[in-house]
């Protein structure tokens, strides 16, 4: 079967490319292959009564299926270049912002509208920060909520339903450079095309790297995020959420210089698990619905680790350590603050006398039996610097889930066009290594969507 553009992933870059090829040049086909389910059939396990910790399926539905790992997400899209990935460094800063606000219009247009735009410009609180010696970063945030982030991919998915041929439950097993174009052999089955674009986001990182060797794709090795999920009464935070909703806050730490970040904050919202290549990690999801709210407000806390010679494998060293949690926790898992300082692992009895009470059924644990020294160091720090400016951030209650682990795929060679020194092949999305955010993401699909139109 011959296609005009085979997109690999239904995540934010395949769903905004095919959006945008159909807008621009209806007449090309254009097939979609996605490894999980459609969005009506993503549905986790995990129901908190009959099962309440992950049972590690096949395909993971919070990662896999239309709408990529974002689906479930609770929607925030950060329309800045200071963080979110290194687009901007390929297409140039004003066009990336241009593609970002292109996007959250359309995000507006189906289904979006009457969600609020946050902004930092101007906040009182980037002067507050300073004084203690934190960073806040510049942004404007569209926060669509987990709900409504639903939605948003409902009706895309409506609208491109009947002139979008999808495949789900396809994963993609090999990509092949042939003459005039490429083929693509999923589920046994070859198909071909003349442009194929490869979004497969962060869980196809080792898909990616794969492809990448056996065709002869230059690679540069990413980072690794390493932290974990800071949970305590909404409260605490609720002069900084709301005012900015999310606030990205950077500290450079006094015992090793390190930087440790603020990363993905859910306002009155629930702390969830995540599967990734089957290691059971920790995330966030917060709704746009009062209705859904929580008492809680949850955020990441992470540094980064770079490598270089001899050791290069960052996503492999961050794997290691997120094993070493699922062997002591069978999964998540949890501790108080106060037992951390104090040395003392958390039980069930002190996190049930907790003030904070858990939106997650994790196990009671020692972190510092899990975290390297450095790393933990570096959080603590950060606790102490953000309870300056949110009293009680280090209250004893604060609860801790570990760990979350952010994996960035290795950073594939390409051009300023987004495409690889194949003519035609393109890597898009966070698969690419080049964008880390919803936002970058979509941006990067739209952009090249336009490349092959022409």
């Amino acid at each position: 079967m011959f296609y005009d553009v085979i997109i690999i992933g239904a995540g934010p870059g395949g769903i905004y490319s095919a959006y945008e090829l159909k807008k621009l040049a209806p007449q090309l086909s254009v097939a979609v292959f996605e490894a999980g389910n459609p969005l009506e059939k993503r549905r986790c396990p995990i129901d908190g009564e009959r099962i309440k910790s992950c049972i590690k399926c096949k395909t993971c539905s919070i990662m896999s299926g239309f709408g990529g790992a974002g689906a479930f997400s609770d929607g925030k899209y950060n329309i800045t270049n200071d963080f979110g990935g290194t687009l901007h460094e390929y297409i140039g800063k004003q066009k990336a912002l241009e593609l970002m606000r292109y996007v959250d219009d359309i995000n507006l247009r189906f289904g979006g509208e009457g969600t609020k735009l946050y902004s930092t410009a101007g906040s009182k609180f980037k002067k507050l920060c300073m004084q203690n010696d934190l960073h806040l970063l510049d942004a404007s945030v569209r926060h669509l909520g987990t709900d409504i982030n639903y939605t948003v991919l409902e009706n895309l998915y409506a609208h491109l339903k009947d002139s979008v041929e999808f495949h789900f439950n396809s994963p993609v097993d090999s990509v092949k450079v042939e003459k005039g174009g490429f083929e693509i052999s999923a589920c046994g089955v070859s198909y071909n095309c003349e442009k194929c674009v490869i979004s497969v986001g962060r869980s196809g990182s080792k898909w990616m790297e794969k492809v990448c060797r056996e065709i002869g794709i230059g690679t540069r090795s990413n980072r690794v995020d390493i932290g974990v999920r800071v949970e305590l009464p909404s409260e605490v935070f609720s002069h900084l959420t709301d005012e900015l909703y999310e606030s990205k806050i950077v500290y450079r730490t006094e015992k090793y210089g390190d930087l440790v970040r603020t990363f993905c904050m859910n306002p009155r919202g629930a702390v969830v698990n995540e599967n990734t290549n089957g290691i059971v990690t920790v995330n966030g999801h917060s709704y746009e619905d009062p209705a859904k709210h929580t008492q809680n407000t949850n955020f990441a806390l992470l540094v980064s680790k770079h490598f270089s010679e001899p050791f290069k494998d960052s996503n492999g060293y961050g794997e290691s350590i997120a094993r070493l949690s699922n062997m002591l926790g069978g999964g998540v898992m949890v501790q108080r603050f106060g037992d951390l300082i104090r040395g003392q692992r958390s039980t069930q009895k002190r996190i049930d006398e907790s003030f904070t009470v858990p939106t997650l059924a994790a196990t009671p644990g020692d972190l510092s039996l899990v975290l390297p020294k450095r790393i933990l160091d570096g959080i603590i720090e950060m606790i102490y610097a953000l309870d300056k400016i949110a009293p009680g951030t280090a209250n004893d209650d604060t609860l801790l889930y570990g760990v979350e682990v952010k994996f960035y795929n290795m950073e594939a060679e390409g051009s300023e066009r987004l495409e690889t020194k194949y003519d035609g092949l393109y890597i898009i999305g966070d698969g690419s290594g080049i964008t880390h955010s919803l936002s970058h993401a979509s941006a990067s699909g739209v952009f090249v969507a336009r490349e092959i139109a022409g």
